[in-house]
Order: structure tokens, then C-alpha cells, then sequence
């Protein structure tokens, strides 16, 4: 379908759990606020009644020729637009509390079969498509103790286009800041005006069946039966447009997900993502089938690890050559004094001079140069040679025990112990 205006990037963000009073993108004809066919009500509304809705005569023919004009003159223009979820009747003068709010979210198909109540003036002129990626429903056990959260989608992953209703408000001498009413002399205009839909409801098919009763009416993009809902050309309800309002026929994919999406404010992309996928890790399920899954990795690059150093040890290992002996050849008759001398590149440094034997032989024999003992400057005692100091005092040898003989050597039964000495054997044999 066509888009020949769009709202400006801050007007609408993205979510993953949309509620009640939030602003999201409704597609529809570039109409009046009055919407489709002649002007058939004041702006701002009667007395809080559509009974009491009143039609202005002198703009009917003029405004229903113009259409009819335009029919067949020019393409119809359609746009995308930032409205709040929870419909407010045009006809509204004063702020609704969010309980009020909460009984439009949604409107019932067969609501809409009798020209009778609140939707008569939303049906005929304003239907608008709801656009979204899919919605959420909670499967009640245990008597409704319990209830687990479901992600409905398209099988094909297209987005969804809800068949929805929409209105504009004007609220007198006040205007409205989200879910707060500020007096209009805080410097904002009394000409503000609210943009609200709803969205229309019919009976669920087989595949939705064990969640709810009810569902969302779900269109084609871009097919005859979108087309047909959207016509400003319709300004009045008929059979038609009450058959388009229908159970979807193609295929959903349904799943359970995060419980987290209960809570209003919470909004992250996990959301939407099964509960039984791989990529959702709070899973306790996915959470040992990833620690089975590294160990799985490890063990797969340990084996490729170890391929690597066999196929290495492959390429260094000397690959025999047909005919080639390998026999180690050992030469006698040389000697380490036959080794060659690494060459000198020419005329740059002057050659070298073998080493004789003889010149080894001599610098091996000559006598290693002497230390010379270092005296005490100051003796501790006068006039006494160093020499008998140290003859004066006993030693004791670390090597010998003065007897002059090693007992190591003394054999039991060949030599006698010296006196005073015996064998331990004997000692513990007494």
C-alpha cells in the first residue's frame, strides 16, 4: 500500500510490549477529521451523546460533490499516523480516566452489525489499519492461577494489519500531556487535538482457539478486502464491510515466551523470542545444552589441534629418495686440527695463521702465575714471628684421623682394631 505522509521519527518509538495509551502507527485515508464523506458533525462534539451529533446542511452538498469529484480525478492519498491506544468518542469535552480508556482498547465485530451505539459514527467514516508484528495472549492453568505468556505472528514473518476504528477529541480549556490534564493557560492552544483507535475483535480460529476465544480481525496487506476497509469512498456501514470482519485464514506461528513481558514498562527484544529457542539464555534447558555443546567444541579443536602437529611433524620428517644410501661415513685418518677454516672475504681483513703445535704445547707449559699471600698489616701481637703464633696453636686434620691408617681400609678379621676402638656389631652384641 502507498504511503504519502509519515510522522516524523520521535513521534513513535519501538516497542516489544505495547500497551494501553501508548502511541503507535495507524495507516489510513488522508481524510478529514470528520473522516470519510460529507462534514455530519460539529468539531468538538455534542453533549456527550452521538444521539445528539447534529448535521451541518450548508457543508453537506458542497463537501459530498468535492468527494465524489476527487473520486474521479485523482488517486487516493493515504498516510501513516501517531495515535494512542484507547479510543476517545469525538464527542468527549473533558480528560477519561485510564480505566475509561481501557474499555476502548478493543472493539467486538458484532458490535458493529447494528447502526446503534458508540461505534456507529467510527465505523461508517473512520476505519484505519493497526500495523504491529504480532500480539500476545496468556494461556491460563490451574484455574487461571497461571498463566504463561504467548507470541502470535504471521508464519511468513509479514507484519500484522489489525482492521481498527479511530476518532479525534478536543478536551475544553485543558489539553493532555500523556495520562495528565494541564490548564490550557500554561501556554499550550485550546485547538489541540487527540488522535485515539481501537481495535476490532472477531472470533479466533483452530489455531488460537486453546488461548482465547477472541482475536484481532487481520487483513492482507495490499489486498482488495484492505482496500475495501479503507475507501473514503464508504461512508456508510454495510454488509460488505461487516464480512470483512472475519477470523484470519492463513497460517500463525504461536509460541510461548519470556514472563517478563507481563509487566507494563518492561520492553526488550527477548520478548518475542521462544522460550524453547537457542538464542533465549535464560532457558535452564539451553543453559546445559550450551555446556554440552563447549565441551563438544573443545574436544572438536582438540583433535584439529593435534591433525595440525602430526600433519607438522609430517614436513619436517626427510623423505627417503629411491637409490639413496645413508650409510655415516667416518674418516679416521683426520683429525679436529683438519677442520676447515672459515674464509675471509678478500682484501678485507688480513689472513689468519695457523696455530702450531708446538706454540699450544709451550703456552700449556708454562707455570701458572703466582699468588701472593696477603699478611696482616697489624699483628696482634709485637715481636712474634707469625710462623710460631701458628705452631704454637693445635690443629686438627679434616682428612686424617693420626693414626695414619684409613679405617676404611681395616677388613673384619685381618687387622685388629686399635685400642679402645671395636665394632658396632660387638657393641649391641653385649
Amino acid at each position: 500500500m502507498p504511503v504519502d505522509e509519515a510522522p516524523e521519527d520521535d513521534e513513535v518509538r519501538q516497542s516489544y510490549n505495547v500497551a494501553p495509551g501508548y502511541n503507535e502507527l495507524i495507516y489510513r485515508a488522508d481524510v478529514p477529521d470528520w473522516g470519510n464523506g460529507s462534514r455530519s458533525h460539529r468539531e468538538g462534539g455534542a453533549n456527550n451523546s452521538e444521539a445528539e451529533v447534529t448535521k451541518n446542511v450548508e457543508n453537506t452538498a458542497t463537501t459530498q460533490e468535492a468527494t465524489e469529484g476527487n473520486a474521479g480525478s485523482k488517486e487516493t492519498r493515504y498516510k501513516l499516523q501517531s495515535m494512542k491506544w484507547g479510543l476517545i468518542p469525538f464527542w468527549t469535552k473533558r480528560k477519561p480516566d485510564y480505566g475509561s480508556m481501557l474499555r476502548t482498547i478493543n472493539c467486538r465485530d458484532d458490535s458493529l452489525i447494528e447502526d446503534r451505539g458508540m461505534w456507529t459514527t467510527m465505523k461508517q467514516r473512520k476505519r484505519c489499519i493497526v500495523l504491529c508484528q504480532g500480539f500476545y495472549e496468556w494461556l491460563k492453568k490451574n484455574d487461571g492461577k497461571e498463566k504463561i505468556p504467548h507470541f502470535v505472528k504471521r508464519k511468513d514473518d509479514q507484519l500484522m494489519c489489525f482492521a481498527g476504528l479511530w476518532d479525534v477529541a478536543k478536551y475544553e480549556g485543558a489539553i493532555l500531556l500523556g495520562l495528565e490534564s494541564v490548564s490550557a493557560d500554561a501556554g499550550a492552544g485550546e485547538d489541540q487535538k487527540f488522535y485515539t483507535y481501537t481495535i476490532i475483535t472477531t472470533s479466533s480460529n483452530t489455531q488460537l482457539s486453546f488461548l482465547h476465544d477472541r482475536m484481532p480481525v487481520i487483513l492482507e496487506n495490499g489486498s482488495t478486502d484492505m482496500r475495501t476497509w479503507l475507501d473514503p469512498g464508504r461512508s456508510t456501514w454495510s454488509a460488505e464491510l461487516q464480512a470483512l470482519l472475519k477470523p484470519y485464514q492463513g497460517e500463525l506461528d504461536i509460541y510461548p515466551v519470556s514472563k517478563d513481558v507481563g509487566k507494563v514498562g518492561n520492553n526488550s527484544p527477548t520478548f518475542i523470542v521462544p522460550v524453547s529457542s537457542a538464542q533465549n539464555k535464560n532457558n535452564i534447558a539451553n543453559y546445559f545444552a550450551n555446556a554440552k555443546g563447549g565441551a563438544k567444541k573443545e574436544d572438536e579443536e582438540s583433535k584439529i589441534h593435534k591433525e595440525e602437529e602430526s600433519v607438522s611433524a609430517e614436513a619436517l620428517e626427510a623423505k627417503h629418495v629411491p637409490g639413496e644410501t645413508r650409510e655415516t661415513q667416518v674418516d679416521n685418518g683426520g683429525t679436529e686440527d683438519n677442520a676447515p677454516l672459515p674464509s675471509s672475504p678478500p682484501d678485507t681483513q688480513a689472513p689468519r695463521v695457523k696455530r702450531e703445535q708446538s706454540e699450544v704445547g709451550s703456552e700449556e707449559a708454562s707455570p701458572p702465575p703466582k699468588k701472593h699471600q696477603k699478611t696482616s698489616e697489624a699483628s696482634p701481637t709485637k715481636g712474634v714471628s707469625p710462623a710460631k703464633i701458628a705452631s704454637s696453636k693445635k690443629t686438627r686434620s679434616a682428612t686424617s684421623n693420626g693414626t695414619g691408617k684409613s679405617p676404611m681400609k681395616r677388613r673384619r678379621g685381618v687387622e685388629k682394631a686399635p685400642a679402645g676402638s671395636q665394632e658396632i656389631s660387638q657393641f649391641f652384641s653385649k
